[in-house]
């Protein structure tokens, strides 16, 4: 009984492991996950081989239907199996039999399943007598080294204490040593003045000398250790002493940079002064060069020592004046005399003269800017003065002759040749070594800028405000139907080269015409002949107000016969030229405010022209030119990338005028004392307003355009309905006297002026209107307009006036006439109206 109890005990052990309250070995998610399937896996295993498959039945049947472990089908792996357990000879007859079995199995898997742990046990117990056996070693070596640690700290301690007494006595020493060395160390500066003072004095002593750069060193070592220690002794003393030697030192540099300058300038100087070949600017270059690797080795040492001390400073600024002097009196007059004969080479081209010029300057800087770092390191602002003069001398030849110069042409070139070539290529690819250049070339470039404007004012006062056309100038339409009949001869030349082409072509192919005439066009096109010189393609957005309201009318301007032939009005020509010379030349701000003036005088010259046409054909002709220009005039400006509005300043002297009368009526109160002083109130009130607006001249071609064009569809609607319109200003006058008076009332039909028979005649005079006039109306807007969407939303709103008279007048008739009169009267229905005017563009 003893053993089952205590394989109980295990049992009950090992369930505390995985109890859920308190485990002895908790186990972690991914653990239970695996236990459980695992558990899954062995309830789902298929029953073993060795037990019996007949049909399940009672537990008695099941056992006494078992075999015997001798005579089961497994053969001898059964029988093995219950002769391991003992049973090799029993069988199982009941279930009492079966338990007995099963316990002896249960039992038999326990002890197997603890076999392991019953080695490691006793693994166990093996390991703690191992350690007792050491923990009683330890134990023992324990004692014996607190001996030896007791022994080591009586011996360490008296090492210590002579080790700090060597220590002690090495300290000693090493301070005595240091302050030894220290005392030399600040004594060696000072020792230093008497052997640089001998080299100085020595005859033979030279900056090119090898120990010049050292003993310089040194100089400025002592002098900079005695200044930052001017608690020494007579340290004043040395510092002037050391400053009388750099003193030396830097006349001695001095002396050889300006030995070696003057030296250089000897031998270049041209002994005739109008010598200005390219061999003698080389020269002028050459001789220089050669002597400058002397003369940069010197300027180097000066110019890294500059913070030092302020000697360094004065040097290098005398040795770069010295340099520049030099330069400038060797270059300055054969510079002049270069330019002087460049004017009188290209005294008759300007844009040649400024080209050459300009491009001689560059030269002369750059190469001058190179020379001076031969020379030096270190940029300096006296370069850029030197060569500023060395500049003004092609200014001072160039500016005399711009501000003479009258053509728009050549200033515009002029402004092209010194914002583009000069300033934007040549100065951006080289900004340091032509800065000089850079200054007086924006100078002569604002002095071209400020002639161009004035000369453009008076060429736009001239040429375009004050425009005095000529009778060729007003020939419209006729300039137009020329035009166009030329066209239509070209058209039918290329209709029959076309034919003879397609003809001579194999004739099997049913798009070989239609292929001919692509190619023919694509042909035209590349070669620039059906690119006008003024085609628009953009919509202009023009709000125009008619009769019933306010519309909105998109108008293209394209191609027509005038554009292909450039038969543009000369003052739309010239502004549109101006316009583009003066936009790549001048400033924004500058082309804002003048093109202000350019477009108002263009305009005006417009209308102007406007007016001779009405005068001398009809005002149809005269609109629809105007109406023309000023969609060319619109679509051309709108490339500039520029907004063309400016701020304008002005005095209102209106508040002076009321003052003035104040005045007058207070004369008598003019020189009293008191307040109310008529005098004073005229100063304080009578002061003008200063005020601003904006103007804007491309809403001024916007608003022209606007307008013309609501002038000329009252005008065509005018004289398609003008029958119409006077009949219904007459029957109006009627019909409000009736709706006014409130006793008999007069009819409509009673006024000789309404009579059926009357209304009928205007009614079929203003249809036999319309159908004669209508055909030239639209004759008219094809040739000056030739954009069937431009004719279309031009002519929608006269459409609509006409179609507004007749709907009113047979609302007239419906309300004032019986039914008989209205059938002699006859008015068209809006169909038969829509019909008559279907014929539009």
């Amino acid at each position: 009984m003893a053993e089952p109890q205590k394989l109980k005990m295990l049992r009950e052990k090992l369930s505390l492991w995985d109890q859920r309250t308190t485990p002895k070995a908790p186990l972690t998610e991914k653990q239970k996950d695996s236990y459980m399937e695992l558990t899954t896996h062995a309830a789902n295993r298929p029953l073993p081989i060795e037990l019996p498959l007949e049909e399940p039945g009672s537990f008695s049947q099941q056992l006494s239907l078992a075999p015997t472990p001798q005579l089961s089908h497994s053969g001898d792996s059964l029988a093995e199996g219950f002769a391991s357990l003992g049973m090799k000879d029993e069988k199982i007859d009941n279930a009492q039999q079966f338990f007995d079995w099963f316990n002896k199995v249960e039992s038999q898997m326990e002890q197997e399943e603890e076999l392991c742990y019953r080695s490691y046990c006793e693994q166990l117990r093996h390991y703690k007598e191992q350690c007792d056996l050491v923990m009683e070693e330890v134990s023992t070596a324990l004692d014996q080294l607190n001996d030896l640690k007791r022994q080591y700290v009586l011996v360490s301690t008296k090492t210590n204490a002579l080790h700090e007494a060597c220590e002690q006595s090495m300290e000693d020493q090493t301070m005595l040593v240091n302050k030894a060395e220290a005392i030399s160390c600040k004594l060696s500066y000072f020792n230093e003045l008497e052997r640089i003072n001998q080299k100085l004095s020595s005859p033979t002593f030279s900056v090119t000398n090898e120990s010049f750069v050292p003993l310089l060193s040194k100089l400025d070592e002592c002098i900079a250790y005695i200044i930052g220690n001017p608690q020494y002794k007579e340290s004043e003393l040395f510092q002037a002493r050391f400053k009388q030697c750099l003193g030396k030192a830097l006349t001695l540099i001095k002396a050889a940079v300006f030995t070696i300058l003057n030296g250089a300038t000897q031998q270049v100087v041209p002994k005739d002064v109008t010598n200005t070949s390219e061999n003698a600017f080389t020269l002028f270059y050459g001789k220089f060069r050669s002597n400058a690797p002397k003369i940069k080795a010197l300027m180097e040492q000066v110019e890294q020592r500059l913070d030092k001390t302020p000697e360094y400073n004065t040097l290098l600024d005398d040795c770069l004046q010295c340099y520049f002097s030099k330069r400038q009196q060797l270059l300055e007059p054969s510079i002049r005399l270069a330019v002087t004969e460049l004017a009188n080479k290209y005294s008759r081209d300007h844009c040649a003269l400024v080209r050459s010029g300009c491009a001689f300057m560059a030269h002369v800087c750059e190469d001058e800017c190179q020379l001076f770092y031969h020379f030096f390191s270190k940029q300096t602002e006296k370069l850029d003065a030197m060569l500023e003069t060395l500049c003004m001398s092609l200014y001072d030849v160039l500016r005399p002759l711009i501000i003479h110069v009258n053509h728009l042409e050549t200033l515009a070139e002029l402004c092209g040749i010194l914002k583009t070539e000069m300033l934007q290529d040549h100065v951006q690819a080289n900004p340091t070594e032509l800065a000089a250049f850079a200054v007086v070339a924006n100078q002569m470039l604002e002095d071209v800028q400020e002639r161009l404007v004035y000369r453009t004012s008076v060429y736009v006062k001239s040429d375009i405000l004050n425009y005095n056309p000529a009778s060729g100038d007003l020939a419209y339409p006729e300039k137009l139907e020329m035009m166009e009949s030329i066209a239509e001869s070209l058209r039918e030349k290329q209709l029959k080269t076309d034919s003879r082409r397609s003809s001579v072509d194999s004739a099997g192919s049913g798009t070989s015409g239609e292929v001919a005439a692509i190619n023919q066009s694509s042909s035209a096109i590349m070669s620039g002949q059906s690119t006008p010189p003024g085609r628009m393609n953009s919509t202009v957005m023009t709000p125009i107000g008619t009769g019933a309201g306010t519309a909105t009318l998109h108008i293209n301007a394209s191609l027509s016969p005038a554009d292909l032939h450039g038969m543009w009005y000369p003052t739309v020509r010239r502004t549109l030229v101006c316009l583009s010379k003066l936009y790549r030349c001048i400033d924004k701000s500058i082309f804002q405010g003048l093109s202000q003036e350019i477009l108002q005088s263009c305009i005006h010259s417009l209308t102007v022209a406007s007016q001779g046409i009405i005068k001398r054909k009809t005002q149809l002709d005269g609109q629809l030119f105007l109406i023309k220009h000023l969609l060319i005039l619109r679509e051309q400006i709108a490339p500039f990338q520029v907004e063309f509005s400016i701020k304008e300043t002005a005095l209102d002297f209106s508040s002076m005028r009321v003052a003035a009368f104040g005045l007058l009526k207070k004369r008598r109160s003019l020189f009293t004392l008191s307040s109310n002083n008529a005098f004073l109130e005229f100063l304080f009130e009578g002061a003008p307003q200063v005020t601003e607006h904006y103007v804007d001249s491309k809403k001024d071609v916007d608003n022209q355009l606007k307008c013309t064009c609501e002038v000329f569809i009252r005008h065509v609607t005018d004289s398609l309905a003008s029958e119409l319109q006077a009949f219904l200003k007459k029957a109006q006058v009627i019909v409000d006297l009736n709706q006014e008076e409130g006793g008999t009332k007069v009819t409509l039909r009673s006024q000789p002026f309404a009579s059926p028979e009357r209304v009928h005649e205007v009614v079929g005079a203003s249809y036999k209107q319309i159908k004669s006039q209508l055909p030239k109306v639209f004759q008219s807007m094809a040739l000056y307009l030739a954009n069937k969407d431009t004719e279309y939303i031009l002519f929608r709103p006269i459409k609509t006036g006409v179609q507004q008279a007749y709907q009113q007048v047979e609302e007239l008739v419906n309300n004032n006439y019986s039914e008989e009169d209205r059938q002699i009267i006859a008015c068209p229905t809006k169909e038969q109206v829509n019909l008559l005017l279907a014929a539009s563009p």
